[in-house]
């Protein structure tokens, strides 16, 4: 009980160090504009769709140090990691994403910070257990180096009738975060 508390604080740590300059700052919390106070930089609109349109499957989006690409969507999973793994409590999707660091320093993706949300809005949290269990995940406290991608999956563990319509997608916990539709 004392390492779980223990990790529980070094998460708590980690997540809050690597929101230091991690969050939107000066860029565009979303292609659409729906948060932003202020007008994007032209090199935070290079490789994103234009306020015009949304962002969907396949598209670059970016928040903070992070470039995302949502490359697929895999719902209907009931079990992850073989016989010691975990079975879904409803069914698990899996979020396939590619995560650039287009910052100066490296950065921390936590597949935690990621939100899934269904067609009545409701928003669904990660499930980080899950996703440790399925060796190319790739989203628990993943230290990404400047310039660097990775390509990962986030986890969501949903009731079976849940149809995903977006994600909300942070380079931290504490950043506002970007929209990817996900029925484009």
């Amino acid at each position: 009980m004392t390492a779980l508390i223990a990790l529980v604080g070094l998460i708590i740590v980690i997540s809050v160090a690597s929101a230091g300059g991690g969050g939107n700052g000066d860029q565009p919390a979303s292609p659409r504009g729906d948060t932003t106070t202020t007008a994007p930089r032209e090199e935070d609109r290079q490789g994103t769709p234009t306020e015009a349109g949304a962002a969907g499957l396949g598209d670059p989006v970016r928040d903070g140090k992070f470039q995302f690409t949502v490359t697929r969507i895999q719902p209907g999973v009931q079990q992850i990691g073989g016989e010691f793994g975990k079975d879904a409590q409803g069914q698990f999707i899996l979020v396939h994403v590619t995560v650039s660091n287009i910052g100066n320093e490296s950065q921390l993706f936590d597949g935690s910070a990621q939100k899934l949300f269904d067609t009545k809005n409701r928003e669904f949290s990660a499930d980080t257990e899950a996703a440790i269990y399925l060796d190319e995940s790739k989203s628990f406290l993943n230290e990404i180096n400047p310039g660097n991608t990775v390509e990962g999956i986030v986890v969501f563990d949903v009731p079976k009738y849940v149809m995903p319509v977006k994600l909300r997608l942070h380079d931290s916990l504490f950043s506002g975060g970007v929209t990817v539709a996900l029925d484009r």
